[in-house]
């Protein structure tokens, strides 16, 4: 294998696919990066064993070969080198050698064949959408996955393919956020997948705000998702996702208002002296006034209160302050509805002029 290259080049497909290369790995062939030199064409390859990215660009290759090379070491030469350096690449026995002008590295390999790689999938459901709705759809649920619960379904996002929609909806049991894309997709019975946390994360690392068409294939066991000269590739978990639309309430009599930003201000004020633990704050609707409350183990306490257009009964009820703010966070509109039933009930938030993306939130003992 030998070709030479200029660093921008070979430096952005090698950003791009470094995500899932844990830095301590059981098999130390994970810990490497898989590099094909092939007919003008470099590919580069890594896995986790659950999430593989593979990229490929052009450049003039002077032998072809294929070799797994230590993947941070790799980068960070990269990202090292002057700009516009051109790098010099070559496979010497065992060991592949680097040369950029003065500079001299030699690093030592392992065999392709060690490298695992995922089987060619066979799609069941295959549907283009444009880069920019997917990364929307992650963006807008995402923060609601479950951090390594035992209901392993919950530690992921689950996608729902309906006839005339591409639906995320993502749950930890004590919040749940959901947002919709309107498209045709070939699809008779709504099947839904759940993506591991990790391939969700690396997967809106890699999408960017473009209103390029990306490809999605959904197998038995595995989702993936071409984009220009990249390829990303999740195994899916194997489990079946709560009905959501049952937690979701219909029968709220009570909408509340907001304007977004100053309710957004006014519970991170309060919530500076929340308890650190469980970050809890009590909301208290009355008529035409909301006041936001907290208090510690420290005996501290904070209060606000915000004018409101509400006229019902007296409401008080607490929540996580957190996920109130994270589901503020994903609503860009200026304007913010708060949909309530009663004390004991969840809180459904969603925006004013649009219920595409919709955020339950369960109530908490205060």
């Amino acid at each position: 294998m030998k070709f030479r290259i200029q660093r921008e080049t070979l430096l952005k497909p090698l950003q791009a696919v470094i995500g899932v290369v844990e830095r301590r790995q059981t098999l130390p062939v994970l810990s490497n990066i898989l590099v094909q030199a092939q007919d003008n064409q470099i590919t580069l390859t890594s896995t986790d064993l659950e999430v593989e990215l593979l990229a490929t660009f052009e450049v003039d290759v002077a032998e072809n070969g294929m070799i797994t090379i230590p993947a941070r070491k790799l980068v960070d030469i990269c990202r090292t080198l002057p700009d516009e350096s051109m790098l010099d690449i070559q496979l010497k026995g065992e060991k592949i050698a680097l040369k950029s002008g003065k500079s001299r590295f030699t690093l030592s390999t392992l065999d392709a064949s060690e490298f695992p790689q995922i089987d060619e999938i066979h799609s069941i459901q295959r549907f283009q959408i444009q880069e920019r709705e997917l990364k929307h759809l992650i963006e807008k649920t995402h923060f609601s996955m479950a951090q390594q619960d035992v209901r392993y379904y919950l530690n992921g996002l689950m996608f729902e393919l309906n006839a005339d929609s591409l639906r995320t909806v993502a749950t930890d049991g004590h919040r749940l956020a959901m947002s919709q894309h309107k498209m045709k997709i070939d699809s008779d019975d709504s099947p839904q997948v759940i993506v591991p946390r990790k391939g969700i994360q690396e997967l809106n690392r890699l999408l960017e705000d473009s209103d390029k068409m990306v490809s999605v294939m959904i197998s038995n066991n595995h989702i993936r998702v071409e984009m220009d000269n990249l390829r990303f590739t999740s195994k899916l978990i194997d489990g079946k996702f709560p009905d959501y639309k049952r937690v979701i309430p219909s029968d709220c009599d009570k909408l509340i208002n907001l304007d977004l930003e100053t309710i957004k201000k006014a519970l991170v004020r309060t919530s500076i002296l929340s308890n650190e633990k469980y970050r809890g704050v009590r909301l208290i609707f009355d008529t035409n006034l909301l006041r936001i409350q907290a208090h510690n183990p420290e005996q501290e306490e904070a209060e606000d209160e915000l004018p409101i257009d509400y006229d019902g009964p007296t409401i008080e009820i607490g929540f996580n302050v957190n996920y109130i703010l994270d589901a503020l966070g994903a609503i860009d509109t200026e304007q913010v509805i708060f949909a309530l039933t009663d004390a004991n009930s969840s809180c459904l938030i969603y925006s004013d002029d649009n219920q595409d993306c919709q955020y339950v939130i369960m109530p908490m003992r205060l």
